[in-house]
């Protein structure tokens, strides 16, 4: 049985630590665990662990080192051998050992050479478990040797005639890089034509005129010595046919140039490699290379192709312009015959290679150490292969083993050495060696027998976190010979883990696939052999897993505002996250203007370099999770530029430009806009638009006009800048192509006629020298035009015309080229006069006392003389029927356009006297009145009364005084006034209609309840009707001493009295009064009673209350209910009088609205009332001083009662 060997492990979180597998096959590679502890006592053979490279080449200016470390228990010691024999290190004062090491250090700096030790060296490492060797390390010192001296002679040649330039470098250690330069260094350039060989030689297909040159010189590089040599430079002088007259052709024979090939054209011939077929071998795993370079005229093209097969896709490339065929990582399968062809115009040529693919000894299976215990089997095998198939041999501790001493446990195998109940003695290290004639394999593997009790390598009480859901691995590292069986339990006295849950791995891991909640415990490892047994615990934790809960989103903003990522992480409450920012998967720029808060990345003052993906990682001790979003930068278009004019003609020119930066939003479209620098310099116009995919445009141009063009792109954002203006183009000029726009023709006065127009624009006269050609002629006239050519101006007068007669004109513009085509005719009028007539038959017809309608005849029209703008009346108010009513006469206007022959007058006033006349008006003005008609209107209905106030409120009466209406509309027939108590319940009581004649100004209504409020309608009447009311409100007083003088306003002083006589002092003082007689009387009767006496007392006395304290509501059918929306307030400003007791109208219009429900309460014309009486707030007085006002007495009486 094999020996398991478990290394030391750190802990690690199970989601992060790696299988660490230790093979129980017999052939598998084992590393005894370097843990300190277990190499106190733990013994290993040497093991070989670095060395030089088997061809050694080293630089002879400096120090040699030739590597050679090892490990094992007891720490090797350490021998070598040169050429074979056993190099004395001792003897030699160059060469020392590195202290713990076999790596030999040759001090050639001072003095020797490193050809002396130029040779073959081999390194044993060796202790008492056994001996490894290193391979054979051949050192050789690098060369980097001179070209050797030759004389080159110049080369002459015909253009045509292929060339091939030698290099022949001097053989150096490694190979030199071949180059060709010239005399400044500068690389000579290569094409399908000129290319250099893989031998280093310069070929040429056809040399060319230009090939000219003296300093052809080819370079090598040694790289090993960093050294360039350089050979002599060449000289080549390439000869045009044309260049020799005949006395030098006469002269000269073809073998006196290179070669005896004519410049003519010719098909391919190769000049490497030579002949229609070659060999080539390679070893496997190197790079293959195959070359052919043709000469022929026109230069010849070559292609590669394999016959029998394909060339591999992934590993084949083509170099020096397809000349060179290079497959790397070549294996036995690429060896065939591979063809090149070179072909030009004039035919084709191949040349097949033969591809033999050799191999130097690989391994198919190395031998791996072995750890046995002592009784056990085991093997080691050694597997190569090659081209041809190497030869394997074994040694034992670096002796063949043919003549190592015997070891009955072992039995070779040729590739095999096959192991069986070894023993201590058996420990030994045995190399293999596989070679064939291209090189050798060298491998060292031990055999190290060992008897162990079980050992637990991972730390006692270990504590692995995992996050749920995902695998958690325990670890168990184990070491003992025998191998010991593992066992893991849960829990103090759990039982045995099994395969169908967890996963029992063969280096003691175990795995729970999917761990979760109630993984959480105690974990016990346990590993038994037959010399004893070993535990360990360790402890697992289950940790919620960190999610993003809330994830950065895509953002699209504008250049230089403020963008906010959000990412906010829920985890597990025993983990602390750090959360960081990447940008592009790099740190965040280290600027200002990046914020990072806790849960949001804040970019302010964005720039087109902050566009790129953000990405939120939050990390624990445990796990990491991340979301990312993109920010695109967006922003107007960068302006474009690079403007250019072509294909220019007469009348159209292409412009060209190069968009600018887009700024992550799609241009849509391009403005071309055009300035005119000979007339309208610094000023731009638009020209025209085209889609965001193009990038030219073809313009139409004016004649003689120096244009400038811009360009400006816009996308969803908005517009860039202008660009550059391009550079300026003058157009040739021509005569116009339009004429003058707008024409009229109208007199300024009776005799003229002006003509005026819009001039052309400079943009639009087309060439030099603009003028107008104005002509006319009567329309109804026989007369012939009549023209006059005026200079850039906008209009022209025609003096001696008839008055207001029709006239075509038309206005032509030219130029200094000439005319434009011809104009269109317009009409026009010479100057009109005054109307010379007045219209006739005027009547008038009076629809109502406001309205009257007027009607008249047309005047002729040739009266006229003019525009006929209509008819204008002129009314104004004579006389009224009242004679005090007389008025200062002010005249109306009404104007009735075009040709009307009747209108109405509206807004008149009722009852009066009305003159009017009517004149015809044109464009000159107003003719002749027609003769003053008269009429009257009928009598309306009157105005409110001007004013309405209460006086000399008494316990039964009060007093109305009053102004007639301000505009009575006829004559006054009588006044109606209407009345109704207001109880303390704000209800209306019965309305009471009192007629008073019209020559009244003042009325005293008497017999009404003492101390109680009234609301008056008060209105005129004519024979029309009655007109406009006017309200206001009285209260009557408690008692005679409440009246108050006359030369005090009443209207206040009665609002003054309205207070609450819970309040009074007398009223008080009566109530106490009556509460103490009461009081005694009741005393004298119960003194009176505990005496015994009989005393003749009123058993029931007849209280009666004071009248003036009864409820003063009636209940024969109270008008109504009157509210207030605050009750036992003072009343509303509408309701109060104002001190000089006058009431304006608008304030009575305005509480008769109020206190009716909108426009419904108003009267009928009989004068009665209409609508509820409600307790709405009043609107407040136009005039007049707010009092204070005391709670309604009534109220006071009720609230006591």
């Amino acid at each position: 049985m094999q020996l398991k060997i478990m290394p030391k492990k750190k802990r690690l979180s199970a989601g992060r630590v790696p299988l660490i597998l230790f093979l129980c096959q017999m052939i598998s590679a084992l590393e005894v665990p370097l843990d300190p502890k277990l190499l106190e006592d733990l013994v290993q053979p040497p093991t070989i662990t670095q060395q030089s490279p088997k061809d050694y080449i080293i630089d002879p200016r400096e120090n040699i080192v030739i590597q050679c470390e090892a490990k094992g228990k007891p720490p090797p010691s350490f021998s070598w051998t040169r050429n074979g024999t056993h190099f004395d290190i001792d003897k030699d004062p160059l060469v020392t050992m590195k202290p713990g090491s076999g790596t030999l250090i040759i001090n050639i700096m001072n003095e020797g050479k490193a050809e002396t030790y130029e040779g073959v060296y081999q390194c044993t490492a060796r202790n008492d478990r056994g001996a490894a060797i290193s391979n054979n390390i051949v050192v050789r010192p690098s060369r980097s040797p001179l070209w050797t001296k030759e004389k080159l002679e110049p080369i002459t040649l015909r253009s045509g005639q292929a060339l091939v330039l030698p290099c022949r470098p001097p053989i150096g250690l490694p190979p030199p890089i071949i180059f060709w330069m010239d005399n400044s260094f500068q690389r000579l350039p290569q094409s399908e034509r000129v290319s250099q060989g893989l031998n280093g030689d310069l070929y040429f297909s056809n040399v060319l005129p230009e090939d000219t040159r003296e300093d052809y010189i080819c370079y090598a590089r040694f790289n090993h010595t960093q050294t360039i040599q350089q050979k002599q430079p060449i000289s080549v002088k390439v000869i045009s046919v044309d260049e020799l007259n005949d006395t030098i052709a006469a002269n000269l024979s073809d073998t006196e140039f290179y070669g005896a090939k004519s410049n003519r054209e010719r098909p391919p011939t190769f000049l490497t490699p030579e002949g229609n077929a070659s060999n080539k071998e390679e070893l496997r795993g190197n790079v293959l290379s195959l070359e052919c370079i043709a000469e022929g005229l026109p230069t010849p093209l070559i292609y590669w192709i394999k016959e029998d097969g394909t060339l591999p896709v992934n590993r084949t490339f083509y170099r020096n312009f397809q000349k060179t065929l290079q497959i790397i990582q070549v294996s036995e399968a690429d060896s065939g015959n591979y063809q090149c062809i070179a072909k030009n115009e004039l035919g084709a040529i191949h040349h097949t290679i033969s591809v033999t693919v050799k191999a130097a000894p690989y391994w198919i299976m190395a031998p791996q150490n072995l750890v046995l215990s002592p009784g056990e089997d085991g093997a080691l095998i050694c597997r190569a292969n090659g081209n041809p198939k190497p030869r394997i041999s074994w040694l034992s501790n670096g002796v063949p083993i043919e003549i190592a001493p015997d070891d009955p446990s072992r039995k070779i195998d040729v590739d095999t050495i096959i192991f069986s109940k070894v023993q201590e003695r058996s420990s030994a290290v045995y190399q293999c060696n596989a070679s064939n004639e291209y090189g050798y394999l060298l491998a060292n593997a031990f055999v190290n027998v060992l008897a162990e009790p079980p050992r637990i390598l991972t730390s006692a009480n270990a504590l692995y976190q995992v996050i749920a859901n995902r695998p958690a691995l325990l670890d168990c590292a184990f070491f003992g010979s025998p191998l010991p069986t593992i066992e893991w339990f849960k829990g103090a006295e759990g039982s045995a883990l099994h395969e169908d849950s967890y996963v029992l791995h063969d280096n003691g891991t175990l795995e729970i696939p999917v761990a979760q909640k109630n993984s959480t415990g105690t974990y016990t490892c346990v590993a038994r052999n037959k010399l004893g047994m070993a535990k360990n615990e360790v402890h697992l934790e289950i940790k919620d897993p960190t999610r993003i809960i809330k994830q950065p989103e895509y953002a699209v903003v504008q250049r230089g505002s403020t963008v906010s990522f959000e990412c906010k992480v829920k985890h597990d409450h025993t983990l602390i996250p750090t959360v960081i920012w990447l940008k592009d998967n790099g740190e965040l720029p280290n600027d200002g203007r990046f914020t990072v808060d806790q849960d949001h990345l804040v970019v302010t003052d964005v720039s087109d370099d902050d566009g790129g993906t953000y990405m939120c990682v939050a990390n624990t001790s445990l796990d990491n999770v991340s979301a990312s979003a993109v920010l695109s930068v967006v922003d107007v278009p960068n302006r474009p530029f690079d403007l250019e004019l072509t294909d220019q003609l007469d009348k159209s020119v292409q412009l060209s430009w190069t968009p600018g930066d887009d700024n992550n939003s799609p241009i849509t479209k391009f403005i071309i806009e055009y300035e005119d620098a000979m007339h309208e310099a610094g000023r731009w116009h638009h020209q025209t638009e085209v889609p965001g995919t193009q990038t030219t445009a073809q313009l139409k141009l004016s004649p003689y006009v120096n244009y400038s063009f811009r360009v400006m792109a816009e996308n969803s954002l908005g517009r860039s800048l202008a660009s550059e203006p391009s550079e300026q183009y003058l157009t040739k000029a021509a005569e116009p192509d339009k004429n003058p726009t707008t024409v009229e023709g109208l007199g300024s006065e009776p005799d003229n006629l002006v003509i005026t127009w819009k001039p052309l624009s400079g943009f639009e006269s087309n060439g030099p020298g603009l003028q107008y050609k104005v002509s006319w002629r009567q329309k109804d006239g026989d007369d012939e035009w009549t023209s006059v050519v005026v200079a850039n101006v906008s209009k022209y007068i025609v003096s001696g015309t008839p008055t207001f007669v029709p006239y075509l004109i038309k206005v032509q513009a030219l130029n200094d080229i000439g005319f434009a085509p011809e104009p269109a005719v317009v009409m026009g009028h010479s100057g009109e006069d005054l109307p010379m007539v007045a219209p006739g038959n005027v009547h008038v017809k009076v629809m109502n006392s406001t309205l009257a309608e007027v009607h008249w005849d047309p005047v002729p029209p040739k009266s006229i003389r003019g525009h006929l703008q209509g008819y204008r009346i002129y009314y104004w108010k004579t006389q009224g029927s009242s004679k005090r009513n007389r008025r200062h006469i002010e005249k109306k206007i009404l104007t009735f356009q075009g040709s009307k022959t009747h209108g109405m007058l509206p807004g008149l006033e009722p009852f009066s006297h009305y003159t009017l006349n009517i004149r015809v008006v044109n464009g000159k003005g107003e003719g002749p009145a027609s003769p003053d008609r008269v009429f009257e209107t009928p009598e309306g209905v009157p105005s409110a009364p001007s004013s309405l106030k209460i006086i000399n409120p008494t316990l039964d009466s009060l007093t109305l005084e009053w102004d007639p209406p301000s505009h009575p509309n006829g004559i006054l027939t009588a006044y109606i006034l209407k009345y109704q108590p207001i109880n303390s319940t704000h209800e209306l009581g019965p309305l009471v209609d009192l007629k008073i004649p019209a020559n009244k100004t003042r009325w005293t209504l008497k017999n009404l309840n003492f101390s109680t409020r009234y609301k008056f309608y008060f209105y005129a009447q004519t024979a029309a009707g009655s007109g406009s009311q006017i309200t206001e409100e009285g209260i009557t007083t408690v008692d005679e001493a409440g009246i108050l003088p006359p030369d005090v306003g009443a209207g206040k002083a009665m609002a003054s009295r309205q207070v609450d006589i819970a309040t009074q002092g007398w009223f008080i003082g009566l109530m106490c009064a009556v509460a103490l007689l009461i009081l005694i009387l009741l005393i004298v009767c119960f003194i009176r009673r505990n005496k015994g006496g009989k005393y003749p007392v009123k058993e029931k006395e007849d209280a009666h209350a004071d009248p003036e304290i009864q409820p003063m509501k009636e209940d024969d059918g109270t008008f109504g209910e009157y509210s207030d929306a605050e009750d036992h307030k003072p009343l509303k400003k509408g309701s109060r009088t104002p001190s000089d007791r006058t009431v304006k109208k608008e304030d009575s219009d305005d509480s008769l609205v109020d206190y009716g429900e909108g426009v419904n309460g108003q009267f009928n014309e009989d004068g009665s009332f209409i609508g509820q009486y409600s307790g709405k707030k009043e609107k407040e007085p136009a005039e007049g001083n707010e009092s204070s006002e005391a709670p309604s007495p009534v109220n006071a009486m009720n609230s006591f009662v």
